[in-house]
Parts: structure tokens; sequence; C-alpha cells
């Protein structure tokens, strides 16, 4: 089961997924594009807490989770950005653009806070009360790559979003089942790329999206998107570490 309390306490490969790479692996250059999404679509709604992490110029390259007025979550491995878009389906405009004063990363999981020098009026998302269990429907978004071979495109202008689900932890390779998720890849040939790291996981409770994971990096060792499920670190089993490094 992959049922968590908030008690509880996309890419292993070893190569950078621009957006998805291994944990272990240095943050990539600032001309390097993140992972996107594949096989997904146009976002059909504005997500007030969706972010872009990025350069000075605006150059996008990983995604990432307003979780409170000026707390961003996101991927370890994307380390920090200059700026963060908040609140817009595109990222060369709309919504509130931050500077970016501070990154406190997780000392053992892909996963970071970013501090805003200036709050941003966008509603942020409430982490999960549980990631849910295999099976569970999540959204996941982002401005990953779109194709699925490593450097075949940039990242897209319109954010984009697929709806996939949780599965088993042994449909992953090298997954930490307690404080990870694994995502499918719906039809085999879609889930997140370059560009997409450290953007949300999402689920609906009561009509409402919550979030239970960040995009971290491939499920299956491979440096071609979507070929087999991706990997999320759980926001839900690492909510009281979230909590305790944004305030409470």
């Amino acid at each position: 089961m992959k049922a968590r309390s908030l008690l509880a306490g996309l890419f292993t490969a070893g190569v950078a997924f621009a957006g998805l790479v291994s944990p272990a692996a240095a943050a990539p250059a600032p001309t390097d594009v993140e992972p996107m999404i594949v096989g997904g679509g146009n976002a059909t709604e504005v997500y007030s807490f969706m972010a872009s992490l990025q350069s000075t110029s605006g150059g996008h390259s990983c995604g990432g989770s307003l979780i409170k007025a000026n707390w961003v979550v996101t991927a370890k491995h994307c380390g920090q950005p200059a700026q963060v878009r908040v609140g817009t389906t595109n990222r060369t405009s709309g919504g509130t653009v931050a500077r970016v004063s501070r990154r406190i990363a997780h000392p053992s999981e892909d996963l970071a806070v970013l501090q805003l020098a200036t709050s941003v009026s966008q509603a942020p998302i409430a982490i999960a009360a549980d990631s849910g269990p295999a099976g569970t429907a999540t959204r996941i978004i982002g401005w990953g790559q779109t194709c699925a071979p490593r450097g075949c495109g940039g990242a897209p202008i319109t954010l984009q979003q697929l709806d996939t689900s949780i599965v088993a932890d042994n449909r992953c390779t090298g997954i930490r089942g307690a404080t990870e998720i694994c995502t499918n890849n719906p039809g085999g040939r879609a889930g997140a790329c370059y560009g997409d790291s450290g953007g949300p996981q999402i689920k609906k409770v009561g009509g409402v999206w919550q979030l239970i994971g960040a995009t971290s990096r491939a499920g299956n060792n491979s440096s071609t998107c979507a070929t087999g499920p991706s990997i999320y670190v759980d926001t839900v089993a690492t909510a009281a570490w979230i909590r305790q490094n944004t305030g409470g």
C-alpha cells in the first residue's frame, strides 16, 4: 500500500534528465533544457501553484509547486534558480515572477524548498494527507520536453499535463518505497521528461487538487523519456521536513 499519513516521515540512469536527473548528479547547467511531459496535452486550466524555475533571462530549467506565499517545493537536483514564474500556463508571460533568495536541500531525498524574496498572490497547493495506494489516479504537469529522445526538442511555451496513476513500487528500478512514488507511463509511451523535474504530481480530493509528489527521475534507467514509469519524491512522506523548513 502507498497510503501514508502526514506523520510519515525521472532518472536514476545517472544521466541529466534536464529536469529529470539522478539525485546524485550535478545540477544541470542553465543552458540545459530540463525534461518535459511526453504524450500529454496543453493544460486545461490555470494551476495557481505551478512554478517554472528560471534563469535571470527567463530560461526554463525545472518545475516546482508553490506551497506557501513565499515557498516552492522542487527537486534537489534542479539546484537554485535565479527566479520563478508562478501561476500561468505560459512560461514566458503571465502569473508572477519572484526572485529566489534561499534554497534548502533535503539531506537524503531528491527534494528542496526555495524561499522567494517576495510573497506572491497566487493560491498555494496543500500537501495531501496521503499519497494513495497503487491505482490512485493522479496528474502530472510541466514544461518538459514533449518528445522522447534526449535533446529532441526544447521546453514548450504552453504548460503540459498528463493524467496517469500510481503503480506498484516493483515497477520502478531503484525506488525507495517509503519516500518515493512509482508513477505509470500510460500506454508505455507517455510520462515526464527533461524539464519536468521538480514539478508536481497531484490528485483531486473533494474536487480540489492536492500535492503528492515532486518529479525526480526515470524508473527504468533509460535516458529516453516515457519508456517506463517515473519516480517521484513523496511530498506526503516528507511533509514534516517540508513544514519544518518553511515555517510550519
